[in-house]
């Protein structure tokens, strides 16, 4: 069934759980019987994009694969919130594995599983951007690589936040961090390093491919429940700014979020077997500098005498996102 695109900017109309619509539109968290996988009682700080995430997510998940799932963690911000020895917040099978491993840990499940005759069990790695595009890429490539049946969801808040905010190769340019160069002209995270996980994954041409963000949290559900469909390697990419690390108000997360999507940094789309299938369009490209002030970790662009050259290469990476990805619904607009 097709899914009724929900405008959140039309005011008046719907609840954020959408309980008005038609019971099989309504969200899986405006559901009385969903499954709380991350329960309340987690340490997570205020205005955490992922713990949103992961609870919308793996909600989703258990929706569609009937309750049965098996989650492995990497060690990162997700596992530490929310598994403080001997208490944790899931109501799930769940298990830590180590920073780098999630993607082997879910791939031996996966296989326990097929010996078992359990093939109704779907299992579920994720991590944070330091556990998947850095420490974990080996193990994540070979699962991809190997074509596992385990869905991948990376919570990319573009940091190791959980450690006190260092770098990662997610982490954006020009981004300051605890171990970025804090002055002279090239401050912060450098121009042309990093990687770019959903097209790596994109490149191993696995059934599927998509990213998100918590500012749609709908579209979030039905990417999950689309994986889901598929057998073999699957990959999700969700943006969840975290207030500590990018240093915006607690109450801006979801904003944040969205303002990654309309000025083309954070492109939001669907790939199957290597091939782009669906793109979120944005009505009007915003430009960058409306997403960079509000985060004292760009702040110093801004400051007298400023880095305006280094904007304009944020904002030519942006441009470069609305091409190929044809993010404007009329093309002719792009920069």
């Amino acid at each position: 069934m097709e899914m009724q695109q929900i405008k959140f900017y039309q005011t008046g109309t719907f609840t954020v759980g959408n309980r008005l619509l038609d019971e099989q539109q309504r969200s899986v968290q405006a559901n009385m019987q969903r499954t709380n996988s991350l329960n309340s009682g987690h340490r997570a700080c205020q205005g955490c994009g992922e713990a949103l995430g992961a609870r919308y997510a793996i909600d989703a998940a258990m929706r569609a694969a009937n309750n049965q799932v098996i989650a492995c963690n990497a060690t990162g911000c997700l596992e530490v919130f929310s598994t403080p020895y001997p208490e944790t917040s899931w109501q799930i099978p769940w298990i830590h594995s180590l920073f780098g491993n999630a993607a082997a840990v879910a791939t031996g499940v996966m296989a326990a599983m097929k010996v078992k005759g359990r093939s109704d069990v779907r299992v579920i790695a994720q991590g944070g951007d330091g556990g998947t595009t850095d420490i974990g890429f080996g193990c994540l490539s070979g699962m991809f690589e190997r074509n596992d049946d385990v869905l991948y969801i990376c919570y990319d808040n573009e940091a190791y936040m959980n450690t006190g905010v260092q770098r990662s190769s997610a982490t954006p340019p020009a981004a300051r961090t605890n171990t970025t160069m804090p002055v002279g002209k090239s401050t912060g995270a450098r121009f042309g390093q990093g990687k770019n996980l959903p097209l790596i994954a994109m490149a191993h041409e696995i059934p599927y491919v998509a990213t998100a963000t918590v500012a749609e949290l709908r579209d979030l559900e039905a990417k999950v429940r689309r994986s889901m469909e598929f057998r073999g390697a699957r990959y999700i990419h969700v943006l969840v700014p975290c207030p500590l690390g990018w240093g915006h108000g607690s109450a801006e997360t979801i904003k944040m979020a969205r303002l990654a999507m309309e000025t083309a940094l954070f492109p939001v789309f669907e790939a199957e077997h290597g091939e782009v299938k669906n793109v979120s369009k944005i009505r009007r490209q915003l430009p960058v500098e409306d997403y960079l002030r509000p985060q004292t970790r760009f702040a110093h662009l801004f400051k007298p005498p400023g880095h305006a050259e280094l904007v304009a290469q944020i904002q030519a990476l942006a441009d470069r996102n609305v091409r190929r990805f044809g993010l404007l619904h009329d093309l002719e607009d792009a920069p």
